[in-house]
């Protein structure tokens, strides 16, 4: 909880520094990065900092912790925390860097803001930032002890697979031969690799096989730039270099797009677009396997056909469900059984009770997610996953 006094100052100087974080997030960053090149090199994803996702995820989640702090002075924004929190466990962040952070982000908070802040000015924010990052490092704690630890492990691909022109997946198994720890559907691992210029980094990929397996699975959509953001280094470089026999490092899985709440009655929706698609196929063959009896409806949106990844297993696992039902979404090349347009709620039945699992472009979920609330689904209900930063709390 928020000091009184803290809770005042933050409340007078939130429209300041909401409107000036765009700049303290840049300077931050340059900041951090000319300190610690090794961190933009082998742990921040240089993409996302070269088209600027990164640093409007960093000024979203700050500026919706804090206004949660003034709003709800007696609650923490779980969802929010959770979220950062397995993200930041599976690139295997250490309590000791957020320090680091602290100290390069208030430098690049008093460069912006000047003689603005005072003494009291400062406590205040201080006080904001050291409640959220204390509590992610418990959470992140709590999350290295369920899964073993920080550390990452090698694996070897022992099947590679092309979905389509631009996805591939990866079959593994541990190089040590050892045994592995089993995932929740809709989780994801991060897989660190080692590029041409001596970086190593980073990318999380929801797993897509089946949990139980004696492998883990993963499926790797192509990045292609535009004239904003770069081609994906890392998914070129899987892409290009890696085949079977390969070695590559992936952390313990991690990610909170998991049916915690979903009895075997509950009615769900599992909606994605893209390569949105593989924490579904996860979370559909965990269904089948425990016997799901509840209604279960299946939207997926794809340019046309021959985008869509794993389409066999899509309609395969929903087979296997005794009440499911299928919708496939093409921009062209529709055959009769599915429908010609973006993925939307017309004409689909939404049980009552439902609960509701998104994956894919961030324009997308929040189609499907306004048009669930307006069918009666409960925006708590609704759960989401994003691949890269988190732009929906910067955005709005």
């Amino acid at each position: 909880m928020l000091s009184e006094s803290s809770a005042a100052t933050v409340r007078a100087t939130l429209p300041a520094v909401g409107a000036a974080i765009g700049e303290i997030t840049e300077r931050f960053y340059a900041r951090l990065f000319a300190a610690h090149p090794e961190l933009l090199r082998d742990l921040f994803n240089r993409g996302n900092q070269a088209s600027g996702a990164q640093k409007q995820a960093l000024a979203g989640s700050i500026a919706a912790f804090a206004t949660h702090l003034l709003d709800h002075p007696d609650t923490r924004p779980d969802a929010l925390l959770g979220r950062i929190a397995h993200k930041h466990a599976s690139l295997g962040v250490a309590p000791e860097q957020y320090a680091v952070v602290h100290e390069h982000l208030f430098a690049a908070i008093a460069e912006v803001l000047g003689d603005a802040v005072t003494p009291g000015f400062a406590a205040a924010w201080d006080e904001v930032y050291w409640l959220m990052a204390n509590a992610l490092i418990a959470i992140e704690k709590r999350l290295y002890e369920e899964s073993g630890g920080r550390g990452r492990r090698e694996w070897e691909v022992v099947e590679r697979v092309t979905e389509t022109a631009d996805v591939v997946t990866f079959r593994l198994r541990p190089a040590d031969g050892g045994a592995v720890r089993d995932f929740r559907a809709g989780q994801y691992v991060s897989v660190r690799v080692p590029l041409p210029d001596g970086a190593r980094q980073i990318r999380q990929y929801s797993l897509s096989g089946a949990p139980g397996e004696a492998v883990r699975q993963f499926s790797v959509k192509r990045v292609r730039g535009d004239v904003v953001t770069p081609d994906g280094e890392v998914s070129h470089h899987l892409h290009a270099r890696v085949r079977v026999g390969d070695l590559l490092e992936l952390s313990e899985p991690y990610g909170d797009l998991v049916l915690d709440s979903a009895g075997p009655d509950t009615p769900l929706l599992l909606a994605s677009a893209g390569i949105g698609v593989t924490p579904m196929i996860a979370i559909l063959a965990d269904l089948a396997a425990s016997g799901h009896r509840g209604p279960v409806t299946v939207l997926h949106g794809d340019r046309s056909p021959a985008h869509h990844a794993l389409r066999t297993d899509h309609e395969t696992y929903a087979e296997k469900l005794p009440d499911a039902s299928v919708h496939f979404f093409y921009e062209r090349d529709a055959a009769p059984d599915t429908r010609t347009g973006l993925v939307g709620l017309s004409g689909v039945r939404v049980h009552p009770g439902t609960h509701a699992y998104l994956c894919g472009p961030l324009p997308f979920m929040r189609t499907v997610r306004t048009q669930l609330i307006e069918k009666g689904v409960s925006p708590a209900g609704i759960h989401y996953e994003v691949f890269g930063p988190d732009l929906w709390m910067a955005q709005g």
